[in-house]
């Protein structure tokens, strides 16, 4: 018999049981893509990710990510806690795994730094592997239709909604308070009118709504609708904070520096999260975009061939 051993863990938190859950095959060999689709569809994580050694031996290994609908191309935390998971062994496919991972994705190329604590890794901080990429507008009233809400409820002072992205699209809006983001739903049949428009040429309308503290223009609690995902609601989103974080950063006056955001995600589904995200700008523009986060291992396993 065959077996593919798994590891599940739960990232962007340090308590178990809140976060955004994460299975990892750690050696994916033998599974084919369509296997791969399955076994994703059955764990119904936002996330899963496949293991596999990489075709540069430069790097560490070569990762795969599935929706339970679909592959993507790069994902915040489905790289963080596989990074987490992989930290945890002393070799990766005949290599000793040291602080620094390379990882190979269909995005580009994903660096990865472990992160420890008293000697021991508790998470990673993960750098997108593409620069930030500002596509088209989008209505305020199509955001509004998209979540359930009133197009009252879209602010629109600082940016209007508009298409993002670092390694994988969003559409990011600002609510105009947290009252309004706890009262926002996933329509649908809204974003499926979307993409007869084709908004997004991706096939999905993944939206990630923020509202900004008051007293912190750089702590936000955001949330993450992708119903055609059959996401109807993310508990942490790394890539779309990612995203927007950088694109936030454009609209600072300075041309130069660092800015650290802190995102809180979760909130309203009783699995707080929280995505730290650092990015460097450089003449006007990120240079880096650094995605960090704790983890917690929950369960391990194996799948019988």
């Amino acid at each position: 018999m065959t077996v593919s051993a798994f590891v599940t863990v739960d990232v962007f938190s340090d308590e178990r049981f809140k976060g955004n859950p994460l299975a990892v095959f750690v050696d994916a060999r033998g599974l084919d893509h369509q296997t791969m689709q399955q076994i994703a569809a059955e764990f119904g994580y936002s996330e899963i990710t496949f293991v596999l050694p990489p075709e540069d031996p430069a790097n560490h290994a070569r990762v795969r990510i599935f929706t339970p609908v679909t592959e993507v191309p790069f994902a915040g935390h489905p790289n963080v806690g596989t990074a987490y998971v992989l930290g945890q062994r002393s070799e990766l496919f005949g290599r000793p795994v040291g602080d620094r991972l390379l990882f190979e994705e269909k995005a580009g190329l994903v660096e990865v730094e472990l992160r420890r604590r008293n000697g021991q890794v508790t998470g990673a901080a993960i750098r997108a592997p593409r620069p930030l990429e500002v596509r088209q507008s989008v209505a305020p009233d199509t955001v509004a239709a998209c979540a359930s809400l009133s197009p009252r409820d879209v602010r629109t002072e600082r940016h209007h909604p508009c298409v993002v992205s670092v390694g994988l699209a969003f559409a990011v809006a600002e609510l105009v308070d947290l009252e309004a983001l706890g009262r926002a739903r996933a329509n649908a049949d809204a974003v499926r009118q979307v993409l007869a428009n084709q908004v997004m040429p991706e096939g999905d309308f993944p939206l990630f709504l923020y509202v900004r503290d008051p007293a912190d223009p750089f702590r936000l609690r955001a949330r993450m609708f992708a119903p055609l995902d059959n996401v109807a609601e993310d508990p942490a989103t790394g890539s779309a904070s990612g995203a927007l974080s950088a694109f936030l950063s454009t609209l600072e006056p300075v041309a130069e520096g660092r800015f650290d955001f802190t995102i809180e995600q979760g909130v309203e589904m009783g699995r707080a999260s929280r995505i730290e995200v650092s990015v460097e700008k450089r003449e006007g523009r990120p240079h880096a975009v650094i995605i960090a986060g704790d983890c917690v291992p929950v369960f391990e396993g194996v799948l019988s061939r």
